[in-house]
């Protein structure tokens, strides 16, 4: 992509940033990367936000198998300082509008949709339209259609599709759902599954919008509805009630629900993004397992009620995530979670929403 095509798609206005010497300057690493590291996949950032920054970029550079070549972004700030710090060339940094030019460069294998829930949809088409295969943030999208929709284009374009549920690559909960086949206290009674952090009012931005994926439901609630699925086995059936204690102007703070599952066994979830909590315990017939801290970037751990702890060490979630789903590509083996995963999750998201607003049972 030509640096003017570059420019403009990018939309950067005004001669102060466009002579701005570091987003000017080739980077060292402009001659194709692909020759260099044939042995990794490249990876390009969609959204430049918290979690990119954060954890996603930093843990690309402890990733065997994968690394970051490539940046799109709507924030043409943002771009000089992204360049700087992971060297990061001209012709690997991108704008959403530009996005279909991405299929031209072999540098980059992966798009990864770090975007609002209410975006992922139209971006994982874009990019696997462009021929690259699509790792997308959870939740996978704001409804089935949606979610459906990101399928049908990789399938159509015959690239991979994974979504970002980093707890299922933790080791600790990987033993902790091996436990629905092997029953070490016998059958499974309960299941308590909550996730929630303290003191996070959505405002205006995002977060608080509803078309845009915002409230606890969809940020923090995928969580416990993903945890008890994979720690049981489970489907689920029909979400017998549900709540929002608390409320914003357009989305939930806090939402509670009791779902069944298909040999009726119940779940009862609850997730706030004003309320601290994080935990997935079953009770079973002889004992009880349980994980806690459940979903946290760091630290998830569990225990038994015979005294086994889980507590391997993962150095880093998001670097094993993205370890597995590059092998998986290269391999040509079954991802951890795929987009059908995601779109059940959705579902049921959807389906307790439903019944909060008809005060109802709904089936999934």
């Amino acid at each position: 992509m030509k640096r003017r095509k570059l420019l403009h798609g990018i939309g950067i206005l005004g001669a102060g940033l466009m002579a701005n010497p570091v987003f000017g300057c080739k980077s060292s690493t402009s001659q194709s990367t692909v020759e260099q590291s044939k042995k990794k996949l490249g990876v390009a950032l969609l959204g430049l936000g918290g979690y990119s920054r954060g954890q996603l970029a930093p843990a690309l550079q402890l990733t065997e198998h994968c690394e970051l070549r490539g940046i799109v972004t709507g924030s043409p700030d943002k771009v000089p300082t992204w360049q700087s710090k992971y060297n990061i060339p001209d012709t690997n940094v991108y704008s959403y509008d530009s996005l279909p030019d991405i299929a031209n460069n072999d540098d980059i294998d992966v798009v990864y949709i770090v975007v609002p829930t209410g975006l992922h949809a139209k971006y994982s088409i874009m990019a696997a339209e462009a021929g690259k295969h699509v790792w997308c943030e959870k939740p996978m999208a704001m409804d089935v259609l949606q979610c459906q929709s990101i399928i049908d284009a990789c399938n159509k374009n015959k690239v991979r599709l994974s979504i970002g549920y980093r707890v299922m690559h933790e080791p600790n909960t990987q033993q902790f759902n091996s436990y629905a086949q092997s029953l070490p206290f016998g059958p499974m009674k309960s299941v308590i599954s909550q996730a929630g952090y303290g003191g996070s009012d959505p405002g205006n931005g995002w977060r608080g919008q509803k078309k845009m994926g915002g409230g606890a439901m969809y940020d923090m609630g995928v969580y416990t509805v993903n945890g008890a699925l994979g720690a049981t086995e489970l489907d689920a059936v029909r979400v017998l009630e549900a709540s929002h204690p608390r409320m914003a102007t357009e989305v939930d703070l806090t939402t509670a629900y009791t779902l069944e599952l298909s040999n009726g066994l119940i779940v009862e979830g609850k997730t706030s993004v004003v309320e601290g909590m994080n935990q997935l315990r079953i009770d079973c017939d002889k004992g009880w397992y349980a994980m806690a801290p459940m979903q946290s970037y760091n630290g998830v751990k569990g225990e038994r009620s015979d005294g086994v702890k889980l507590n391997q060490h993962c150095p880093n979630q998001q670097a094993r995530q993205m370890d597995d789903d590059a092998l998986a590509i290269m391999k040509e083996t079954d991802v951890i979670a795929p987009g059908e995963m995601g779109l059940r999750d959705v579902r049921i998201i959807n389906a307790i929403f439903e019944s909060a607003r008809t005060g109802s049972p709904v089936d999934v």
